[in-house]
């Protein structure tokens, strides 16, 4: 099954605000999610599923991928500071030593906006050639956006919302994610680090484009989808090509699993020419929540953090032979 690509309306756009600058990320996330979305035809099976069971999709989180390097900086914060501009401020951060990667959440003022999660691969871990490879194919990096942007964002959380956002701020962010940070990566390189790290090769291909937007099964509101496996059953009887297993148990306070990865043409360099080439970008997640106790409260709350072990098996979904 592969549903028609229609115009959407973003699920970002239904989050009422009340300043000009979550008007603003709302509409940057949109536009993120209308590349993505364009990109990723599992999203859209996935949408007229819901749609069809009178169901509702709420975005959970959205993740990104980056190299930890220091000449320049580069990294988490390559990415970090624009949301914490657009008000996100940092809420868990997470270890994985057996992908060398760290990551950060971070979470918006507005429940209502999705968590943002954003992972580093520590490239002095690596072997010499491989960290050498990444070094020099990302040089030069593309600047960041001016502290003045920054300041800018950030000012807007004073100015009462509009129906619309500032094209001239809205179109630069959008193009720093969606547009390659570095020159187009050869495909020996592409390759070798494919070898050595799948994350290192993806990112060395597609940058800071989005990895995943996630759907929050609890926001369904429909009994036909009300947990994961209901969904997951449902999605596979549409077509959708599911990972195999459910990440945490029934009960627990996260599940999580995904579509399969599309793959998409990228450019690589051969030689003196530029060549289309197939690789794997992204999936579509799902995530059901479940609740714990707050230590401060003793208050029974939905979890809203990320589990380490769950999330490394999910980086393997993005896997190239």
């Amino acid at each position: 099954m592969t549903a028609e690509r229609k115009p959407s309306v973003g699920p970002h756009a239904v989050i009422p605000v009340d300043n000009a600058r979550d008007r603003l990320a709302a509409v940057v996330l949109d536009r993120l999610w209308d590349r993505y979305r364009d990109r990723v035809s599992y999203v859209r099976d996935y949408e007229t599923l819901v749609a069809s069971h009178g169901g509702r999709f709420v975005n959970d989180h959205i993740a990104f991928r980056t190299f930890a390097l220091q000449q320049p900086p580069a990294g988490i914060i390559s990415l970090s500071r624009i949301f914490e501009a657009l008000g996100y401020v940092g809420a868990g951060a997470y270890h994985f030593p057996d992908k060398h990667l760290n990551a950060i959440h971070y979470q918006h003022p507005n429940s209502l906006f999705p968590k943002i999660f954003i992972s580093e691969l520590r490239v002095w871990e690596l072997p010499p050639d491989a960290a050498e490879t990444i070094f020099h194919a990302t040089q030069p990096e593309r600047e960041s956006l001016s502290l003045e942007t920054l300041r800018e964002l950030s000012s807007l959380k004073d100015e009462r919302a509009t129906d619309a956002a500032d094209p001239t701020l809205v179109d630069p962010i959008v193009r720093y994610f969606e547009e390659l940070p570095w020159d187009i990566p050869r495909r020996d390189d592409v390759e070798l680090l494919n070898h050595v790290s799948q994350y290192a090769a993806w990112v060395l291909v597609h940058g800071y484009n989005v990895n995943h937007f996630t759907s929050l099964i609890n926001s369904h509101g429909v009994d036909s989808l009300s947990d994961i496996e209901k969904t997951v059953a449902a999605l596979k009887q549409a077509g959708v090509p599911m990972k195999a297993e459910i990440e945490g148990a029934p009960g627990s306070k996260l599940r999580q699993t995904a579509t399969e990865a599309v793959r998409i043409d990228v450019p690589m360099r051969e030689g003196s020419h530029v060549t289309p080439q197939t690789w794997s970008y992204a999936y579509f997640e799902l995530a059901e929540r479940g609740e714990t106790i707050d230590p401060d409260s003793g208050e029974r709350r939905r979890f809203e953090a990320f589990l380490g072990p769950q999330a490394t098996n999910l980086f393997e979904m993005t896997r190239s032979s």
